[in-house]
């Protein structure tokens, strides 16, 4: 669980920059949070860690 709370970090991260740099509204923001957050729940999820955890491991085998 380490690599997803390092993703969520990121991509909190990511989303805090473009919200500073005001290419991102804070009411996209809010959906793209809300989005996340649904996602998570659903049948999706699943898919959408194991891509994820193949990408962080092509990724660490460089």
């Amino acid at each position: 669980m380490a690599v997803t709370v390092s993703l969520v970090f990121l991509t909190g991260l990511v989303l805090f920059f473009l919200l500073r740099s005001k290419s991102l509204g804070y009411g996209s923001a809010f959906v793209a949070a809300m989005f996340g957050f649904y996602l998570a729940s659903t049948g999706a999820a699943g898919p959408v860690n194991q891509l994820t955890a193949a990408v962080v491991n092509a990724l660490g085998n460089l």
